[in-house]
């Protein structure tokens, strides 16, 4: 029997090619998910769900290595702050994971976006002839037209002059690109970058996990955007593991600051 328009109108309301799903099916780009279950990583898994295609275990280890690094930064972070105070207010652990993830934006959580944003266009004025070097000043030159002086990616207020993240992962995309995973073009443009920051300010600077995972992120091919939801998903586990743990600490309302310590009252 051929729908009716309505009919058609309701099943095309959502597009998707990412599930079929149907009575007793369930199928994540054409593979159904007992073919799945107990044969692929949660890395190839969110792979499959967020670009397509079937990555190889090489593709999907170097990404699960970015979801690591950014797992926690502890309750100093915004977003990890924000989710054990909202654990003290009696809402669901739901409820205080999405208070954490919401505190993600441009500035915490949005950086590696932004980072990659960079990558990808010296890339580009790789591609149009220039070289290294000179690609990397045009390129920082019109990031901060757009962002401002602080390059996302570089620098950080703890950790001086090394982020201790960034380094092992940096190792890891080169051992990639030698045993011909990833191109290792990235690692190169990210190191350059780094290099002509530190020779600006006569100090070396720490390429942070933001400037890390985001070399990883394009030597994958992701688009720069996945830089922020990848960081959300990863900086996830952590505001899940803070917040149940608030929630079996206990306490109640607590605020950004002990009780003993009021904000300063300035008088306009």
């Amino acid at each position: 029997m051929s729908e009716t328009k309505d009919a058609q109108a309701v099943r095309q309301w959502w597009r998707t090619s990412i599930i079929n799903m149907s009575p007793g099916k369930i199928a994540f780009r054409g593979t159904p998910i007992e073919e799945l279950i107990g044969n692929v990583s949660l890395g190839q898994m969110i792979w499959l769900m967020v670009v397509g295609g079937e990555p190889s275990q090489e593709q999907a280890a170097l990404l699960e290595c970015a979801l690591v690094a950014g797992v926690d930064h502890g309750p100093q972070a915004p977003s990890i702050a924000a989710a054990r105070m909202s654990a003290t207010c009696g809402v669901g652990l739901n409820n205080v994971m999405a208070t954490g993830v919401n505190m993600l934006g441009d500035i915490h959580g949005g950086a590696g976006e932004q980072c990659a944003e960079l990558y990808y266009d010296i890339a580009r004025l790789i591609d149009d002839g220039a070289p290294l070097d000179e690609a990397v000043r045009e390129g920082l030159a019109a990031w901060r037209d757009v962002y401002g002086k602080i390059v996302s990616g570089f620098g950080h207020r703890f950790h001086r002059p090394v982020d201790p993240r960034a380094p092992r992962l940096m190792e890891i995309v080169r051992e990639a690109a030698r045993n011909g995973t990833v191109s290792g073009r990235f690692a190169g443009i990210g190191e350059a970058v780094q290099a002509a920051i530190g020779s600006e300010r006569k100090v070396p600077i720490a390429m942070n996990i933001d400037g890390a995972t985001a070399v990883i992120f394009c030597e994958l091919g992701f688009p720069a955007p996945l830089s922020r939801g990848l960081f959300c998903l990863s900086r996830s586990i952590g505001i899940l593991a803070h917040g149940w743990e608030q929630i079996e600490q206990g306490g109640r309302n607590k605020g950004p600051m002990p009780p003993a310590y009021l904000p300063k009252y300035e008088p306009v």
